[in-house]
Formats: C-alpha cells, structure tokens, sequence
C-alpha cells in the first residue's frame, strides 16, 4: 500500500513555473497540473491524473490554485 505524503505547490516564479514538494522532498518545477500529475504518479499514486490534482484535498496550494501558473 502506498502512504500518502501531502503535496506542496509553491507560487509561480518569474517563468511560471512553480516548485513541487512531496512530503519532505522537492521534486522538481511544475508548468501546469499535467506536471504535478506525473510527480505524483511517479511517487505512487500511478493512478492520477489532471482531474485528480485539481480536486484533491492532499495538494496544498500556495501563491493561488491549480488555475495560477504566471506571477
């Protein structure tokens, strides 16, 4: 079984991209949800995808929601 870690999404940098932080490890620089969709399959939760980003509880959003993506 796979734990659930919490998501960070941090606010937009100059280029728009905003930097991913899963539990207690940054995972890389997201441009839009299809990004944070594949770091999040990649540590687990292989079934995710866009929608599930959007809606989901566990992914704290910082600096505005999964529509901000340009500072």
């Amino acid at each position: 079984m796979v734990s659930v870690m919490p998501v960070t999404v941090y606010p937009p940098a100059e280029d728009g991209g905003r930097r991913v932080r899963i539990g207690d490890h940054f995972v890389g620089i997201a441009y839009g949800v299809t990004d944070i969709a594949a770091f999040v399959q990649e540590a687990g939760l292989q079934d995710w995808d866009e929608m599930d980003v959007v809606r989901s509880g566990l992914i704290e959003w910082r600096g505005g929601g999964p529509d901000v993506w340009k500072r």
